[in-house]
């Protein structure tokens, strides 16, 4: 690491912490349960604002944190209380999870037995290899507690854990449904929303961090060894590990929230505030506070987390979770941005995969397609189009066509030939699949704020019935609506990704802001998973792995290697495309073909209306078979609201 940090020495440890507007800063060392505060040691300022310290005789295991002195002014952005004891920012094990308590916010209030300690530790390296998520691959979603907690064949004192993930169920079951790399949602040690243990709830996503390198003792008892080993054994099986990570903001929150770190270290350096009014702090992420990623010294921390992140758990790359904020500064967002280019140009992390969350809720926080490339970019465009098409929304053909060939009218700018969308129809934040076909409205009465929280706007439907039914013919529809959704999203190009569960029709009863249920709603049920959507998911994967066209994020050229077709068999002409009602699309792509070695031709048959019988004009040599049972279709019989792929490879086209 090359910012402020501890390090062990031979003869003991070295300590450094930034703040620049600090009077002075103490070290504090603690026993080994990590409560009775043992020694305070004075720092040494230095010009550079770092304050140091050398202290012998110190082990692996040692618990310590700091105390800031200085002018206590909330009003001109000065937070500076002795009697806080602080989280090293760099600090990269926790002896204890964060809890809240109100003396976390009163000043004066002495918080060394509440406050987790940072343990001094020794940091493993470990090989690196290139990243394995390939061009065009599979993420999947998982929130790492809620993923595993119900699983019966996983122990219990490994459920809901990052090393869950080794277990050889999980494994096969990666392995069945075709992933290429696993997301984590964050892992990083995180503190509840303060409004949360009051109401009895307590959050799930950890999108609400105070430590950027510690891990949460909770998801990861066993620190960054169990990552570490995590990884060596997805790696082992050929899938990557992305972890979402939260640079945009901290738990510290807004003015009354807590001081456990950064805000106690140096809250002017650390944090964006308006102009001119230094106790008013900017909160372009909803969040409360929002991170100065245009400081040198935020900056020099985000980078250092994620060379922590690759160096000593080798992890394949990440996520960022509102990532317009690490292009921000005080005129707004910067795509050649000092830390957006920090991250690409610095030599341990310029290989690794980067992906953005293109919007944050600040003045021109949308930012889908401005990313420096090779940044990937979550598109929700293509996701709300992909929902509308289905639920049988207006003018909807031509949108369709490009979200299924990329999303050139988004990243084919400045001449790019390529995609860079991830592509996803459900996330964590949000319906799941399941529920965006079965709910029309969100239902997240449970999360204590009178369903007022959470998106209202979902582009959801719910074949008749709101919620759980035991209506035959609504319970086909929906089953019918899932296989669309999946086929659509499997058939798209760009990277594409899905949460877990949605491959087996997980519910969270209509709640579409699920981050504050650690519980039922959110925790996957395995045993309640539909095997016919499981094995289709696996399908679907290895039709995307065979066929090129499916997995190359290069844009279709305009030689001929697609063709759109209407219902009647022909191209499509201006008015099927610019049909009010149009309830089919049909493309017909060149492509490489793995598994025979010859290039033929694949047609995808999407259908949002009533069942017909779809016949190719002059299509008369054609022999075209249903990709997944191998029976000769011609003419094609589609089925209400559901999607046909169809091969053929009765002449070599190469």
């Amino acid at each position: 690491m090359t910012g402020a940090h501890a390090t062990l020495t031979e003869t003991g440890a070295d300590f450094a912490v930034f703040s620049r507007h600090a009077e002075r800063v103490e070290l504090c060392l603690f026993d080994d349960a990590g409560n009775a505060e043992q020694r305070r040691i004075a720092m040494q300022r230095s010009d550079d604002g770092f304050h140091r310290a050398s202290v012998d005789g110190l082990k692996a295991g040692t618990r310590y944190g700091y105390r800031a002195h200085g002018t206590y002014e909330p009003d001109n952005g000065l937070w500076f209380d002795p009697a806080k004891v602080l989280v090293d920012p760099y600090a990269v094990e926790l002896d204890r999870p964060f809890q809240h308590d109100a003396r976390l916010s009163q000043f004066g209030a002495d918080t060394a037995e509440l406050v987790p300690k940072a343990i001094l530790t020794a940091l493993p390296d470990t090989p690196l290899a290139p990243p394995l998520l390939p061009p065009g691959g599979v993420i999947y979603e998982v929130s790492v507690r809620g993923f595993s907690m119900l699983h019966p064949d996983i122990p219990h004192t490994q459920r809901g854990t990052v090393a869950a993930l080794t277990h050889p169920a999980i494994l096969a079951h990666l392995k069945r449904i075709g992933v290429d790399a696993v997301e984590l949602l964050p892992i990083s040690a995180w503190i509840d929303e303060r409004h949360l243990p009051p109401l009895g709830l307590s959050n799930s996503w950890g999108y609400n961090p105070i430590a950027f390198m510690a891990l949460d003792p909770r998801l990861c008892p066993g620190g960054i060894v169990e990552l570490r080993d995590t990884v060596a054994t997805l790696h082992k099986h050929g899938i990557g590990v992305i972890l979402d990570l939260v640079f945009n903001h901290t738990g510290e929150s807004d003015r009354e929230g807590t001081t456990l770190s950064l805000r106690g270290l140096d809250n002017l350096s650390y944090y964006r505030h308006l102009p001119d009014q230094p106790g008013v702090l900017v909160n372009d992420t909803g969040c409360g506070n929002t991170v100065a990623c245009d400081q040198p010294q935020m900056r020099q921390l985000i980078v250092d987390s994620l060379r922590h992140f690759v160096r000593h758990a080798g992890v394949d790359g990440f996520r960022f979770d509102l990532a317009p904020v690490l292009g921000r500064t005080a005129t707004g967002f910067e795509r050649d941005g000092e830390t957006l280019r920090a991250i690409l140009n610095d030599d341990l992390l310029q290989d690794r995969v980067l992906i953005a969350e293109p919007w944050d809720i600040g003045p021109g926080g949308y930012q889908l397609g401005n990313f420096p490339s090779p940044f990937l970019e979550w598109n929700d465009r293509a996701r709300d189009v992909m929902r509308r098409f289905w639920r049988g929304d207006s003018y909807m053909s031509g949108p369709m066509a490009t979200a299924l060939s990329g999303s050139s009218d988004v990243f084919g700018r400045d001449r790019a030939n390529h995609t860079r969308s991830v592509n996803f129809i459900a996330a964590h934040d949000g319906f799941t699949l399941h529920d965006l076909v079965s709910y029309a409205h969100k239902h997240n009465e449970a999360n204590g704020e009178d369903n007022r929280d959470g998106h209202n706007d979902n582009h959801a439907w719910n074949n008749g019935a709101e919620g759980d039914s035991q209506d035959p013919a609504i319970l086909a529809a929906r089953k019918g609506d899932l296989t669309a959704l999946l086929s659509t999203l499997f058939a798209s190009k760009g990277w594409i990704m899905l949460t877990a569960g949605d491959e087996g029709g997980r519910s969270q009863k209509g709640n579409n802001n699920a981050y504050c249920q650690d519980n039922a709603i959110t925790w996957l049920d395995w045993q309640k998973l539909d095997e016919d959507l499981v094995a289709l998911t696996g399908s679907l994967a290895d039709l995307r792995k065979r066929f090129s066209h499916l997995h190359d994020p290069g844009f279709f050229r305009e030689s001929g290697d697609v063709q759109w077709l209407s219902a009647s068999g022909h191209p499509m002409s201006v008015s099927d495309w610019e049909a009010e009602h149009g309830t089919f699309i049909g493309l017909v792509m060149t492509t490489a073909d793995a598994q025979s070695g010859k290039t033929v031709r694949l047609a995808i048959l999407l259908n949002r209306g009533e069942a017909f019988s779809f016949e190719f004009a002059a299509d008369v040599q054609a022999q075209w078979r249903d990709v997944f049972s191998g029976n000769l279709s011609f003419p094609v019989e589609i089925g209400r609201r559901s999607v046909k792929f169809l091969l053929d490879d009765s002449v070599s086209l190469s």
